[in-house]
């Protein structure tokens, strides 16, 4: 099985069976993730340094106008999908291999966790991976410290307040916050927050 292949298979919600083929690929990607992350985390690193290096871990380009502060870290890398002007703030985690994409404009906040992977429920299948993606819209800001599980969308313009756990999804120009996050209102055009 190639990487190809097993992106093919987790874009498409397929389960990972432990000890198989795909989650031997999927581990082998994970240790170059591991060695990009090491370096990226390694000491100060110019902002073309850093995105070089994200390019690297998402085997893809990255553009300009995308800022990360390290230390950053991804168990994967591959499945990655960054838009443009895309902030994001040290401390972050991504577990991708479910597919993340974080549209334009986005602000991620200090030690963001965004999770694509959920093991099997049934003890005997515990160590198979469940993928679910997570899309996160354009404009979109996560507070500090706000944990994304596994197959979110959150809607463009929407605001994630600090410290909160996302479980389900979050309609657009809205404001959600708590564990698990609610949403407590909407957002309207040149309102004060």
């Amino acid at each position: 099985m190639t990487l190809d292949d097993l992106l093919a298979t987790l874009d498409a919600g397929e389960t990972i069976t432990g000890a198989s083929p795909a989650h031997e690929v999927m581990h082998a990607t994970s240790q170059e993730a591991l060695r990009i992350t090491g370096e990226l985390n390694s000491g100060y690193h110019e902002p073309a340094d850093v995105r070089e290096l994200l390019a690297r871990l998402t085997g893809r380009p990255v553009d300009e106008s995308v800022t990360l502060f390290p230390p950053f870290t991804s168990d994967f890398g591959k499945n990655i999908h960054l838009g443009k002007r895309v902030f994001i703030n040290a401390g972050c985690r991504f577990q991708d291999q479910g597919g993340i994409t974080i549209g334009d404009d986005c602000l991620i906040g200090h030690n963001a966790v965004i999770a694509t992977l959920q093991h099997d429920i049934v003890p005997s299948r515990r160590s198979n991976l469940i993928p679910s993606p997570v899309v996160i819209g354009r404009n979109v800001w996560l507070g500090a410290n706000v944990t994304v599980l596994p197959g979110v969308t959150i809607g463009d313009d929407a605001v994630i307040g600090a410290g909160s756990v996302v479980t389900k999804d979050v309609p657009a120009r809205t404001i959600a916050v708590g564990s698990p996050a609610r949403v407590v209102r909407s957002i309207e055009d040149d309102a004060e927050v």
